[in-house]
C-alpha cells in the first residue's frame, strides 16, 4: 500500500465513514427485547434479580453490565447471548400516525376533585398522554392522598387560576396562560382558586408502566 493509500484510509477512518467495529448497543437491544414482550423494568427486575435502577442505567448506556449481570439477563429473559448482543433493529424515521379528537369527544374520567378528558385516547402505545382537566377541588383537604404517577408532566392553564401543591415545594399560584413542567412521581394536587372551575391541559410521559 502506498503512502497516499495509507493517508486516504486514515482519513476515511477519522471521518467516521468506515469504522473498524460496529459499536455494541447492548442497552438499546435490552430495551428492544423488553418492549417487544410488553415488560416493564419491574417485570425484568423480577425475572433477572437485577435492580430496577441498574436495568434503567444499562438501557440508557449509563453503565456497562458486568459478566454476572449479562448471565442474569439471558437466564431471566429466556434468551441466549447472541440474541442479547444482536444489533437493534433499525427504527423507521416516520411512523405517520395521527389521531384526531374533536371538541368534547375525549374519553371522560370524572373524580371527586377533577374531571379529566383523555385526548387522542384511541391511539395505542403513545409516548405522551394528553388530557384536559376541569379542576373541581376548592381546597387541598379534599384530597385523601397525593396524586402521583410515572414519568413527567407539562401543564398549562387554559382558563381560570389554580394553586399547585407539590410534595417538595411551597404552593404555587398559576394564572391563565401560565405553564409548568415537573416530575409527576412527586406528589402533586391542583386546586381551583378562581370563581369558576379552572381548566388545564396536561401532557404526561408514559414512564415504564403500561
Amino acid at each position: 500500500m502506498t503512502a497516499s493509500n495509507d493517508q486516504n484510509a486514515a482519513l476515511r477512518i477519522a471521518s467516521g465513514r468506515k469504522p473498524f467495529v460496529e459499536p455494541l448497543r447492548l442497552g438499546e437491544r435490552l430495551k428492544e427485547i423488553r418492549l417487544a414482550q410488553h415488560w416493564t423494568l419491574d417485570d425484568v427486575s423480577q425475572r433477572t434479580g437485577l435492580a430496577r435502577s441498574t436495568l434503567s442505567k444499562i438501557e440508557n448506556d449509563q453503565i456497562s453490565p458486568t459478566f454476572s449481570a449479562v448471565q442474569k439477563l439471558i437466564t431471566g429473559l429466556g434468551i441466549d447471548l447472541p440474541q442479547l448482543l444482536a444489533p437493534p433493529k433499525p427504527q423507521s424515521a416516520t411512523s405517520g400516525r395521527r389521531d384526531l379528537t374533536r371538541a368534547g369527544d375525549g374519553q371522560r374520567h370524572p373524580t371527586p376533585t377533577y374531571e379529566h378528558e383523555l385526548l387522542s385516547w384511541q391511539l395505542a402505545q403513545k409516548r405522551m398522554i394528553p388530557f384536559k382537566t376541569i379542576v373541581r377541588a376548592r381546597q387541598f383537604e379534599e384530597f385523601t392522598e397525593w396524586v402521583r404517577h410515572d414519568g413527567e408532566e407539562f401543564l398549562i392553564v387554559l382558563d381560570g387560576d389554580i394553586m399547585l401543591y407539590t410534595e417538595f415545594y411551597e404552593p404555587l399560584t398559576l394564572h391563565h396562560g401560565d405553564s409548568i413542567y415537573f416530575d409527576s412521581e412527586m406528589g402533586h394536587a391542583l386546586v381551583s382558586v378562581s370563581e369558576e372551575d379552572a381548566v388545564v391541559l396536561s401532557v404526561c410521559t408514559r414512564g415504564d408502566s403500561p
